[in-house]
C-alpha cells in the first residue's frame, strides 16, 4: 500500500478557491487592465516615482493592510495579516511577493492608444507587475480569513539599474511583518514569449550583473601623423576584441559569461587623435567564483594591453547585483502552481538560465524563494514581429493580468499551507 499522506497534506487549495474570490470582486480583471494602462501612459524612471506610488496607494484603499512608505525611494510595503491562525505576530508563516514599478528612459514607438508621450516607457512590463501584485493583494484580502500566515506585498521602485531592492532591504522590507519571510516570489512578464506560458527553473536562473568601466590614456596628435601620437582609440578598439577572446578562451562555456560594450566615446574630429578614449561594458555571469575572477582579471587584461602599446588605462569592475538563484523546492512550487491552476501546457520549464538580471536576486540571497517569467506576447501581432523587452516597440498582452494575479496569490497560498503542515 502506497503512503500518500504527505502528498495529500501539502497539496494547496485548487484554482476554484481563487476563481471564487476573483468572481466575487466586481470588475476585477477590467480594473487591473485600466490600472495598468493608466500607469503605462504616465511612466516614471528611477527611485522617485510619486505618481506611481500614489496610484498604488489608491488601488489598495479599502483593503485591510498595514502600509508603510519608503524614505529613500517611492516604495510601498503592504502587510496582510492572515485570520486563520491565532499565532502571535512575529511567529507565524510569512511570504513575500514583489512587483517592480519603474520604467525606462525610452521614447515609446508602439502606436498603441495608451502609449506614453513623456519620453519614458514601461518597456520592461513593470506596469503589469504592479497591476498583477495589486490583483494578488485584492484576492488574498478577500480570503483573508483562510490565510494561515501573513503576506508582504513589496512594490519596488528602481529595479532598472537603480538597485531599488537594496534600498528596500536597508529600510527593512524583510521585517515588515515582524519576522523575515519564509519564502519570496516574483514574476516577470516577457513581450516576446507566447501569452500565458509560465517558465522557471531551479538553481541559477538569471545572471549576475557587473559594470566594466575603462579609460584608455594616450597622447593626442594629428590624424595624418599617428606615429607621433599614442592613439587611445585604436588601442581601445583592440581591447573590445581582446575581451571577447579572453572570455571564450579562459572561461568554461558551461558556466557562461556575456560581455556587451554599450558605450564608446573618444575624439572630437576625424583628423584629430585624442588624448583618451572611454568605454563601458555590461558583464553577466552565473556563479560567484566566475564573478570574482572577472572582477580581477578583466581590469588586469585592460591594463596589460595598454602597457603593451605604451599607453595607460584605468579599468574598474563594479559588481551591480548578484545572480538570481532559485531555491529548489520553491522553484518546484512555482511550476506546480502554474500547472495545477492553468494546465500542464501552461508551464514550460526553462532548459537553461537567462542572461538578463534582476535585483530581486538580492531578496533571494537573504531568503529562499523563486523567480520566473510569464509570456505576454501580443496576440494582435505576428510572433515574428514581437519586439523584445526594453525595445521602444515592445507590446504586452495585458489580458494575462487576471491569471498573473491568481498565480501570485496561489503561490503564496501554497507556501503558507506547506509551512503550516511542516510546522
Amino acid at each position: 500500500m502506497t503512503d500518500t499522506s504527505t502528498t495529500d497534506t501539502v497539496r494547496f487549495s485548487p484554482l476554484s478557491f481563487l476563481e471564487g474570490a476573483t468572481a466575487a470582486i466586481p470588475a476585477f480583471g477590467s480594473d487591473l487592465v485600466d490600472f495598468r494602462r493608466e500607469m503605462h501612459t504616465d511612466p516614471e524612471v528611477g527611485l522617485y516615482l510619486p505618481r506611481s506610488q500614489a496610484r498604488v496607494l489608491e488601488a489598495l484603499k479599502g483593503l485591510d493592510l498595514e502600509i508603510s512608505l519608503g524614505k529613500a525611494a517611492s516604495s510601498v510595503v503592504a502587510v496582510l495579516r492572515g485570520g486563520a491562525t491565532q499565532s502571535a505576530v512575529g511567529s507565524r508563516p510569512t511570504v513575500l511577493l514583489r512587483g517592480d514599478m519603474d520604467a525606462l528612459p525610452v521614447a515609446e514607438k508602439t502606436g498603441i492608444p495608451f502609449a506614453s508621450t513623456n519620453g519614458a516607457m514601461h518597456a520592461c512590463g513593470h506596469d503589469l507587475h504592479t497591476a498583477g501584485l495589486i490583483g494578488a493583494a485584492r484576492l488574498l484580502s478577500s480570503v483573508r480569513h483562510s490565510l494561515t500566515g501573513d503576506v508582504i506585498f513589496m512594490f519596488q521602485p528602481g529595479e532598472e539599474g537603480h538597485d531599488g531592492a537594496r534600498i528596500m532591504l536597508e529600510e527593512g522590507v524583510l521585517n515588515a511583518a515582524g519576522r523575515r519571510p519564509d519564502a519570496a516570489y516574483a514574476l516577470h512578464v516577457v513581450s516576446d514569449m507566447p501569452s500565458g506560458v509560465f517558465t522557471t527553473r531551479a538553481g541559477s536562473y538569471m545572471a549576475a550583473f557587473g559594470d566594466l568601466s575603462v579609460k584608455v590614456i594616450g597622447r593626442g596628435g594629428h590624424g595624418s601623423r599617428p606615429f607621433q601620437a599614442l592613439d587611445p582609440i585604436q588601442v581601445a578598439a583592440e581591447m573590445l576584441g581582446a575581451l571577447q577572446t579572453y572570455i571564450t578562451r579562459r572561461f568554461n562555456v558551461f558556466d557562461p559569461v556575456v560581455l556587451s560594450v554599450g558605450q564608446f566615446h573618444g575624439g572630437s574630429a576625424s583628423n584629430v587623435i585624442p588624448d583618451s578614449a572611454e568605454f563601458r561594458a555590461s558583464v553577466r555571469s552565473f556563479s560567484p567564483g566566475v564573478e570574482a575572477r572577472l572582477a580581477q582579471e578583466l581590469p588586469d587584461l585592460i591594463r596589460q594591453l595598454a602597457t603593451a602599446h605604451q599607453l595607460t588605462a584605468e579599468a574598474t569592475f563594479t559588481p551591480v547585483m548578484p545572480a538570481t538563484v532559485n531555491h529548489n523546492s520553491d522553484a518546484e512550487l512555482w511550476g506546480r502552481t502554474a500547472r495545477t491552476f492553468f494546465g500542464e501546457h501552461r508551464f514550460v520549464p526553462s532548459p537553461s538560465p537567462r542572461t538578463g538580471s534582476d535585483d530581486f536576486s538580492r531578496i533571494l540571497v537573504e531568503v529562499p524563494g523563486a523567480y520566473g517569467h510569464l509570456g505576454a506576447g501580443s496576440p494582435d501581432i505576428d510572433p515574428i514581429e514581437w519586439a523584445p523587452m526594453h525595445s521602444p516597440r515592445a507590446v504586452f498582452d495585458d489580458s494575462i493580468l487576471v491569471n498573473q494575479a491568481q498565480f501570485l496569490a496561489g503561490v503564496a497560498l501554497g507556501k503558507l499551507q506547506e509551512l503550516e503542515v511542516l510546522g
